[in-house]
């Protein structure tokens, strides 16, 4: 998350010139993205279950909100542990990153609410941000430092702002990623092979090939922009958020720019029951996107 703003309510005609001329556009034809609701106060973490339905953060508001497919919105979790970044593992559990201290919390179906860091070798995460869950269920995290006001606590504990890994059984946490400036947005390939994170700090997104024990090698340059949240599709493109939402192809070449009126794009994911909205988290508002493509079921 990065800050709160206020915008008008607008509609933008994303057809036409906005694709690239020589790559059929990964959006549906005349699509336009709509403001879906402006009742928020900062929103994040959009992740999908496998019905399509999407769960987001309204941080300032410390809730977890659903959004379903009909258009309904509804409360989820209040409060949630002033919840960022989320990701459904393959137990249908929602994994969360709980800004209010500093851990990542998994949360079951019927909230129940079980944390499953707290800390790394005793000290005191910055502000767990992102995560993604891979095919056995191992996840990884950025942790990123963005001091927040409602925090009681002291400098930062680790050193620095790194990337770390969660085993499948939830009993070992290890630090993967130790050389970034900002680690925020981070997605992973459908079959489990590839990771990309975003050092939001450095303006720049790496790829790295997924070790089977958690670790990371093979780093390489992605692109040359950061993100605060990402998605991928079923194609490997990439989408990046911050300014609208940027598209890229698995080779790391840029293919689209989606154009949000916003001044910030906190996050995105694929919505609906055959994935073929883009959900897009942007300030206060919501906006969704059809899709020529689509999203990846769990």
């Amino acid at each position: 998350m990065k800050r709160f703003f206020t915008v008008p309510i607008l509609l933008l005609s994303l057809a036409g010139p906005l694709a690239a001329a020589e790559t059929k556009s990964v959006l549906a034809p005349g699509a336009r993205a709509e403001k879906i609701s402006s009742a928020f106060e900062f929103t994040e973490g959009p992740a999908v279950d496998r019905r399509g339905n999407v769960y987001f953060t309204d941080q300032p508001n410390d809730r977890i909100m659903k959004w379903s497919p009909d258009g309904a919105f509804t409360t989820f979790l209040q409060p949630s542990g002033r919840a960022n970044g989320m990701y459904f593992d393959r137990r249908g559990n929602l994994l969360a990153c709980a800004d209010g201290k500093n851990e990542l919390w998994s949360i079951a179906p019927d909230q129940k609410v079980t944390v499953l860091v707290k800390d790394y070798q005793g000290k005191l995460l910055n502000g767990p941000n992102d995560v993604w869950v891979r095919p056995d269920n191992g996840a990884y995290f950025t942790d990123p430092l963005y001091k927040r006001p409602y925090w009681n606590r002291g400098p930062n504990e680790q050193g620095g702002e790194h990337v770390y890994y969660i085993t499948p059984d939830r009993k070992t946490v290890r630090r993967v990623i130790d050389d970034f400036k900002q680690p925020n947005g981070i997605i992973g390939t459908p079959d489990g092979r590839t990771l990309y994170v975003a050092d939001i700090g450095a303006g720049k997104t790496y790829a790295y090939h997924i070790e089977k024990d958690g670790g990371l090698s093979g780093k390489r340059l992605f692109c040359e922009q950061g993100s605060d949240g990402m998605t991928i599709d079923h194609q490997g493109n990439v989408y990046l958020t911050g300014k609208g939402v940027t598209v890229y192809d698995p080779q790391g070449k840029k293919i689209e720019h989606i154009e949000i009126p916003e001044p910030w794009t906190a996050n995105v994911c694929f919505a609906g029951p055959k994935r073929k909205t883009l959900f897009i988290t942007a300030g206060k508002s919501i906006y969704t996107v059809p899709m020529a493509v689509h999203g990846l079921t769990k």
